[in-house]
């Protein structure tokens, strides 16, 4: 998997302060996207040992929240098995942190995954630019913020 950055500390992508790591990779090309260069699932970076060891860094401080995936779309083909690794090591090292992924995909497509059993919210649905709003975590109306573990609001 590749990956464009990593934010140290965002609150403008999920509740709490948040690590946010930017996956490369998504297939939806959404009219109007704000990162249309994470689309490639080759551009940017290979996450690679450093990487996750700087990203679970980040993690450890108590005035962390926990970590947002975005991207691109870390459910992208190409990103499932490594985002699914890392939900899962997440929970398992450090399990007071949550876990928010944003994808492209509506929940009703990637409910099964795997992956699911680790994320404490979702937010789902491509990026519709008729219906953009300034809506706080969301893009356009149509994208829901669905808490599957109710600790993900903290």
């Amino acid at each position: 998997m590749n990956y464009q950055k990593i934010t140290p500390i965002s609150i403008a992508d999920g509740i709490g302060c948040r690590v946010v790591l930017w996956v490369s990779g998504c297939g939806h090309d959404c009219y109007k996207c704000h990162n249309p260069d994470t689309h490639n699932p080759f551009s940017g970076y290979l996450f690679d040992e450093p990487a996750e060891k700087r990203l679970f860094e980040l993690l450890r401080p108590t005035y962390i929240d926990g970590i947002t995936f975005s991207g691109g779309d870390p459910l992208h083909p190409l990103n499932r098995g490594t985002i699914t690794r890392l939900a899962k090591r997440i929970k398992s090292k450090l399990p007071e942190k949550t876990i928010w992924l944003y994808t492209g995909y509506i929940y009703e497509q990637v409910c099964d995954l795997e992956v699911m059993k680790y994320i404490d919210v979702l937010v789902d649905g491509p990026y519709i630019d008729t219906q953009r709003c300034v809506g706080k975590f969301y893009g356009s109306t149509n994208q829901r913020i669905i808490f599957l573990k109710e600790s993900g609001g903290r």
